[in-house]
């Protein structure tokens, strides 16, 4: 179930980036780098921290999809102007973590300026305390899913699996903002985003075990075919000679008719 919602959410992703490739081929005829894109979108990222600690729920959440255009933007800018670099990557995934920081801190500090918080569609008391908690639990479980993924791609382990991975996350907090559900968004980021980290490290856990197996499967070979020679040249150096174990029987005494110098002797 877990492989089948992942490869939906890739070619959902693949089908995305052709459209935004499809639709920023223009902007890479003015000159625009994948660099400007990535700082526009981190600075629409701060403006829409703002407007949500202002309570502008809405406009925050047609904001972050504004901003998330701008993250796609940037990747599809460097593969179109074959401008791709390790640094504009590093920079990308860097003021990504900082972007979707900066915005839940915008909803922290709203929920901290609003101690009688009660949502219609939330039941529970106590609701500043639940979307306090749930922004935190949003937060690390975010950095583990771009950790996990990060730290795996180091050993090099491909690691893409994951319910929550940055363009859902955007989507799933904006349609909370929108709907007037924000802390219902917040409570599924907290528990998918940490659980898609625990699957990732599920993946990880399972790729270096079945690698172990499998060098342990092969050092096993070796040494069986290392046993099976060193046992084969042991044969072949302490085999039977034939010069060694002829029997006394199978000699024969050869006569001699050569006398010796000093006289006529014969020799047998």
């Amino acid at each position: 179930m877990w492989y089948n919602r992942s490869m939906f959410s890739r070619r959902l992703q693949q089908r995305a980036r052709q459209l935004v490739a499809f639709l920023i081929r223009p902007l890479a005829r003015f000159g625009i780098t994948p660099n400007m894109l990535t700082y526009i979108g981190m600075a629409l990222s701060i403006v829409t921290a703002l407007v949500i600690a202002q309570g502008y729920m809405i406009w925050g959440g047609l904001l972050i999809l504004f901003a998330g255009i701008f993250d796609m933007f940037d990747g599809a800018m460097a593969r179109v102007s074959n401008t791709s670099s390790t640094f504009g990557a590093f920079l990308d995934s860097t003021l990504d973590r900082y972007s979707e920081g900066i915005i839940l801190f915008g909803l922290l500090f709203y929920a901290l300026q609003h101690p009688d918080l009660q949502n219609a569609l939330w039941s529970a008391p106590h609701e500043q305390l639940w979307m306090i908690s749930f922004v935190y639990i949003a937060v690390v479980g975010s950095l583990m899913v771009s950790y996990t993924k990060a730290r795996a791609e180091g050993l090099g382990i491909e690691c893409k699996t994951g319910l929550l991975a940055r363009p859902e996350r955007v989507i799933l907090l904006a349609i909370g903002l929108l709907t007037n559900t924000g802390i219902w968004a917040l409570a599924l980021l907290a528990v998918f985003s940490n659980i898609t980290a625990v699957e990732r490290m599920v993946t990880v856990w399972r790729n270096t075990r079945q690698s172990a197996v499998k060098r342990d499967i092969a050092y096993q070979q070796q040494q069986q075919e290392d046993t099976s020679t060193n046992e084969c040249q042991s044969l072949d150096l302490t085999g039977p000679n034939e010069d060694e174990n002829l029997s006394s029987s199978d000699v024969r005494p050869v006569h001699t008719n050569v006398p010796p110098f000093n006289g006529g002797v014969q020799q047998e």
